[in-house]
């Protein structure tokens, strides 16, 4: 007499088999549908530079899938497979070379492949302002650059660049960071002499490390996959960084998630050289230079609470022009073609000295 359990157990496999081909079948329907796209682009443009990838399209579908999802799956999952999904028919279209701060195993790669999906071309270079060259020069089509931190505040190299770069931000992109305290495999942490990590990373963990290894040597270096692969080759030696540098480099996490605030996050921007059409939810960023009068920030500030736009970032920066002359780093809500966004600007410039756009780009989805 047959099991009727087993009999059950059967029939559901029978059913994700089912499920399974179907998937298959409407993947490759999608993937050969984006070669027609592309088809079709080229054929429209056959003399000009064609773009493959629309930013706020990709928005609005992932918008678009959260809000649909009816579950069980979570929204952001169900976002996450999309992601990969639209990544990879992309690739059909044109595999994009994406420039990001390294080396390999850094945060900022694992943000640049949530944003682009992992059916894109990562470099990683060592310098914020050798990404943006790439991206100038054309030798990709894209950069990843971080800009803030929700413990130690902004990055201010990356706000300098925009002073003298003629790029856009075309996206944003926030992940979640977990540090680890990493070691080779078996290490005796009793015997470990020093950490190595960059100085964000000690910093935001500062308080964990003065309780639990307050006698080790912390020396800093360029980034933490550079920690995690100088930890790797000394065994008197431990790492704070995270999971893609773990697993790229061997090691293994001796505590994990060893940060001070459990919702530390980074921002990271996207960088590249065409403008962004609105998405219909949508951020603008802009740098100001004011003159050195009283009155000026609010000023500045003034046409902003008059149409009730919401300021997200103001940040502060010595201006490359003089002494004790300033620059306003500026993020609010809206796009830079919406009419109220469109009056503001317009207002802010009688006022200042110069208004340089930076770029209006799709609040991140993921």
């Amino acid at each position: 007499m047959s099991d009727p359990h087993n009999s059950a157990l059967e029939t559901l496999r029978q059913r994700i088999d089912e499920i399974d081909s179907e998937l298959l079948r409407l993947i490759s329907d999608r993937a050969r549908c984006a070669q027609e796209v592309a088809e079709a682009k080229l054929a429209a443009n056959p003399d000009a530079p064609v773009v493959f990838y629309r930013p706020e399209r990709e928005a609005q579908v992932l918008r678009k899938i959260k809000s649909l999802n009816p579950g069980p799956l979570a929204d952001e999952e169900m976002a996450r497979l999309f992601r990969e999904i639209m990544s990879a028919c992309l690739a059909l279209e044109k595999p994009m070379q994406i420039a990001f701060l390294g080396p390999a195993g850094t945060f900022t790669q694992a943000a640049a492949l949530k944003h682009f999906g992992h059916s894109v071309n990562t470099t990683p270079l060592s310098a914020i302002d050798e990404v943006f060259r790439e991206v100038e020069s054309g030798s990709a089509h894209y950069g990843v650059v971080p800009v803030e931190n929700s413990t130690e505040g902004m990055v201010n190299h990356t706000l300098d660049m925009f002073m003298c770069s003629g790029l856009s931000i075309c996206g944003e992109v926030q992940l979640r960071i977990h540090h680890h305290l990493l070691a080779l495999p078996g290490a005796d942490m009793n015997a470990i002499k020093r950490i190595y990590s960059h100085p964000q990373s000690f910093a935001q963990c500062r308080q964990w490390l003065d309780s639990h290894w307050p006698g080790l040597e912390r020396i800093t270096v360029s980034s933490n996959a550079e920690a995690a692969r100088r930890a790797a080759q000394e065994g008197d030696a431990a790492a704070i960084a995270g999971d893609m540098a773990e697993e790229l480099y061997g090691l293994e996490a001796q505590s994990r998630t060893i940060e001070d605030r459990p919702d530390n996050t980074t921002r990271f921007l996207i960088i590249g050289q065409e403008a962004v059409p609105a998405s219909g939810q949508d951020k603008t960023s802009i740098l100001v230079s004011m003159r050195n009068n009283p009155g000026a920030l609010y000023k500045l500030l003034a046409p902003f609470h008059e149409r009730n736009i919401s300021l997200t970032r103001i940040e502060t920066r010595p201006s490359p022009s003089g002494t004790w002359a300033y620059v306003f780093y500026i993020d609010f809500e809206g796009h830079r073609s919406d009419a109220l966004v469109d009056a503001v600007l317009k207002d802010v410039e009688t006022q200042a000295v110069e208004v340089k756009h930076l770029g209006s780009y799709p609040v991140g989805v993921l």
